[in-house]
């Protein structure tokens, strides 16, 4: 139970980050680590203890079970993620070079 907390925490050190800066590095930054504490989220819920694979015969020693599904998912978010990340970097350093700074309260001229 313990994990999970320590996951909860780590989710709303994210959106702290997101919500309470005003640097787009610092916001960046609190989506990677919203994206970590996702991804550690479901890895988390792949591990059931005390259970056994259906392919193994119940008469087994093998006792823990790691769920493969959850695992698939974490790869593909995690591809997702870097993906998503890279074009938010991008986004940030275009609006750097126009308006030479990262703070999001000196940007107030954005026309498309």
């Amino acid at each position: 139970m313990l994990i999970y907390i320590l996951t909860l925490t780590l989710f709303l050190l994210g959106l702290y980050a997101i919500i309470a800066k005003k640097n787009i590095i610092k916001i960046i930054i609190g989506l990677a680590i919203i994206d970590y504490a996702i991804n550690l989220f479901f890895i988390l819920i792949g591990y059931q203890r005390g259970s056994i694979a259906p392919i193994i015969p119940k008469n087994s020693t093998i006792k823990n079970f790691v769920d493969p599904l959850p695992q698939a998912l974490v790869l593909t978010s995690i591809v997702i993620g870097f993906s998503m990340l890279a074009l938010v970097v991008v986004l940030a350093i275009r609006l750097y070079e126009k308006y030479h700074t990262f703070d999001i309260t000196k940007i107030n001229k954005l026309k498309g």
